[in-house]
């Protein structure tokens, strides 16, 4: 793994300066240096005993709905504490800086569902697999924002029970479930529609710490390489799209990305 401040090579810096239009598709990596835990890490105090992919999926919902809610709620409290870091920061200047007086296009597809690329300012085209801070009613689709899903503050008995009833829906009187994909559940369709407009106008595709194991979302860069686009992958270690990657900086997102802007900026 890359320690220190990596060296970006004149030919991606040439490219991404030059580009009219910029797609970066965002996996765990991208928030890793922001201390957010992965999917299988978050499993502290009461979740420790608890296997995540059995409470991800529609059936753990049918069974233990207050289960379920409270799984994600602490999840999406543990996000809240999390700070967007150095790359996430450096995305949110990509769109202007060596720009001129244009501001280019960047459109962020993301694996992720937390929501440090907004917070450091960089609007989400399409979170792929959902967001922990999208909730909506399991019976009528309808988005919920009541007081009561808010995770910024760790609801009261969390401390001794996992287990937290879901809000009601005001419109049809059902639960509200979490916004996220779950295992066996199709991506959503208008995300999955965003996401390939993004690949398919981008001038240039940054791949930032992501496997790219998890299909379908890994099949949009490979698309995208496929049609001539150049792949910049960003990733401390080989990742499965490092063979359709154009480069590879072998460095996490935030040592990487504020560099590549750093570079951008003194190439005027």
């Amino acid at each position: 793994m890359t320690t220190g401040t990596p060296t970006i090579p004149d030919e991606v810096v040439a490219t991404v300066a030059d580009a009219g239009w910029i797609t970066v598709f965002s996996g765990a990596g991208m928030s890793a240096d922001s201390g957010v835990p992965t999917f299988r890490d978050a499993q502290t105090g009461l979740w420790e005993n608890f296997d995540p992919a059995t409470i991800a999926s529609p059936e753990a919902w049918d069974a233990d709905p207050a289960l379920v809610w409270g799984w994600y709620h602490w999840r999406a409290h543990l996000v809240r504490d999390a700070r967007p870091n150095a790359g996430h920061l450096a995305l949110a200047e990509l769109s202007s800086v060596g720009a001129g007086d244009d501001e280019r296009a960047l459109m962020v597809v993301t694996q992720n569902v937390d929501d440090l690329h907004e917070r450091a300012g960089t609007p989400v085209l399409s979170h792929l697999h959902g967001s922990l801070f999208a909730p909506r009613c399991s019976v009528c689709d309808t988005p919920y924002d009541g007081p009561d899903a808010d995770s910024a503050v760790e609801p009261e008995g969390s401390k001794h029970d996992p287990r937290l009833t879901p809000p009601t829906c005001a419109v049809c009187g059902g639960a509200v479930r979490p916004g996220i994909v779950w295992f066996g559940e199709h991506l959503p369709a208008d995300a999955w529609e965003r996401a390939e407009n993004a690949f398919r106008g981008a001038d240039v595709v940054l791949v930032v710490g992501t496997s790219g194991i998890v299909y379908p979302a890994a099949s949009l860069p490979e698309r995208a390489a496929a049609s001539g686009v150049p792949v910049i992958e960003i990733n401390p270690e080989p990742s499965a799209l490092t063979e359709v990657a154009t480069h590879s900086i072998r460095a996490g997102a935030a040592t990487a990305l504020p560099a590549l802007v750093d570079a951008i900026r003194r190439r005027g």
